[in-house]
């Protein structure tokens, strides 16, 4: 059975469930919602460092990468600052990510730094966008092509 026929779309499906998953992280600490930051039910004053900054870029990169939009740019952004939070909140607690609570952050860093390098797959609008680009100018090509190869008096 030829499995790679499905490596696309399987793929498509790993960066949306990311992308759903930290946005919602995100949608708790900057709007409150999902039980709010922390599971407070509220959410974290506008610009406290660095708690809201992070939630914002959760928010925003994690609905670009879910998207497919500005994918690589976003997931590079997105695995930055989880590399971040790992480092500077829970590395200093533990060696290990089990110890530390930073398996979630460890996580995210590396499947964000995965969608950068591997691109959106298939099914988002950066490929919906590089097709519908590519397309016009192999029309324009065949016109051209079409029209030197009529005949003069036609």
């Amino acid at each position: 059975m030829d499995t790679h026929r499905f490596s696309g779309p399987v793929w498509s499906l790993f960066r949306i469930v990311i992308g759903l998953m930290f946005s919602l992280h995100g949608a708790g600490t900057v709007l409150g919602l999902f039980g709010g930051n922390a599971g407070s039910g509220q959410a974290l004053e506008v610009g406290v460092w660095p708690g809201w900054w992070a939630g914002l870029i959760q928010l925003v990169c994690g609905i670009l990468v879910m998207l497919g939009l500005f994918t690589r740019v976003a997931a590079v952004l997105a695995s930055g600052s989880m590399a971040y939070a790992y480092f500077v909140v829970h590395q200093p607690e533990a060696l290990a990510p089990t110890q530390n609570g930073g398996v979630t952050s460890a996580l995210y860093a590396w499947a964000f730094l995965a969608i950068a390098v591997l691109g959106p797959g298939p099914w988002s609008l950066d490929a919906l966008w590089h097709r519908r680009a590519a397309t016009p100018a192999a029309t324009d090509a065949e016109a051209k092509k079409d029209r030197v190869s009529e005949p003069a008096g036609v």
